[in-house]
């Protein structure tokens, strides 16, 4: 894999450094939903720009706009706003909303921004589900005696149509995906970063709704949740080979992205060489797009291509909303993204 950007605090200890020498920092232009360093996407963002207000004085959840026709159908998507954590960003004003079980945060916290998410939710009754996540092709069927297991299941995908219970998927850049049957009341929910999307968590999930709820492809939607996307998404030339080697599509999914570095983005001239053109180390990038790697797997399980909502927000672009382990070097807290079936 190749390694990650730089994180957002080395371009403040730039921005410090050139300040002091009287320098002022260059200002990045950057397109709407993109960092600026590859092409803009053609693909449809269906979350309106009004759902993307970072609120610090409560608890934020990004919904699809289209699912609330469906008023038995509990879902979001957590931000890191509005919780009681203090423990990856000490010192500032408001706690943030850790809804993951980590090291790093105290349990007690970890319980009380879970409530104040149900809440928040509007499903404050609601007993979640959560899986011991691996990075696999696994999907659980799972019901209420699954609340309370000692140890939860490993997998990377959950279903049911029993009411009152949230499938809850952990992430902090990986892709959650929520899906939803809306004749048979049955939901599903995967986890799926790279390693998973080559696996084909999301198809095989919507298959395995298929046979244990009889559901018809054109009576599911689905809605694709904020992850880390092409603009931040860099990996190694051996993943490119991987989903060549399973997807046809696969050239779509890549783009090759020249000098992508945050610093050198901001500060070229600190970058400048005497090497002849073609001799300078700084070679493109590989990006991939996961979240169009798992949108082009739901198309292909039978989904409508408009039942099929896309964020497209960026967890590593906007990490002041979102906890993102590349952009915090693997210190962060965990989102939860839930879908459910109301009382």
């Amino acid at each position: 894999m190749a390694s990650p950007h730089s994180s957002s605090s080395d371009i403040r200890a730039v921005d410090k450094l050139l300040t002091a020498g009287g320098l002022t920092p260059r200002r990045k232009r950057t397109q709407r939903g993109w960092s600026g360093t590859s092409r803009q996407s053609e693909r449809p963002v269906i979350l309106p720009q009004t759902a993307r207000r970072v609120v610090k004085s409560r608890v934020e959840i990004v919904r699809a706009p289209e699912w609330n026709a469906y008023p038995w159908l509990a879902h979001g998507f957590s931000t890191r706003t509005g919780g009681v954590t203090g423990a990856y960003r000490p010192g500032q004003r408001a706690g943030e909303l850790n809804l993951g079980f980590t090291e790093t945060d105290a349990r007690e916290n970890v319980l009380e921004n879970r409530r104040r998410f149900l809440e928040a939710l509007g499903a404050a009754d609601a007993r979640l589900v959560t899986l011991k996540q691996i990075h696999s092709s696994l999907v659980r069927r799972v019901g209420r005696a699954d609340v309370d297991r000692a140890e939860p299941w490993k997998a990377d995908g959950m279903m049911t149509d029993e009411p009152g219970l949230l499938l809850a998927i952990q992430t902090a850049d990986c892709i959650p995906v929520l899906v939803a049957d809306v004749k048979k009341k049955a939901v599903a929910a995967f986890h799926a970063g790279w390693r998973g999307t080559l696996v084909r968590i999301v198809e095989k999930g919507v298959g395995r709704m298929r046979s244990e709820f009889h559901s018809r492809p054109e009576d599911l939607i689905a809605a694709i949740g904020p992850g880390i996307a092409a603009c931040c998404y860099a990996v190694g030339e051996e993943v490119r080979s991987e989903f060549g080697s399973q997807f046809a599509y696969a050239p779509e999914l890549f783009t090759e992205v020249s000098d992508s570095d945050p610093i050198r983005d901001k500060y070229p001239l600190l970058f400048l060489t005497a090497r002849a053109p073609g001799h300078s180390n700084l070679g493109p990038q590989l990006h991939l797009d996961l979240m169009e790697a798992n949108r082009r797997q739901l198309v292909d399980a039978g989904l409508r291509q408009e039942s099929i909502a896309v964020a497209g927000d960026c967890t590593r672009c906007q990490n002041n909303r979102y906890f993102s382990y590349r952009a915090e070097q693997g210190s962060t807290g965990r989102m939860l993204s839930v879908v459910g079936v109301r009382r």
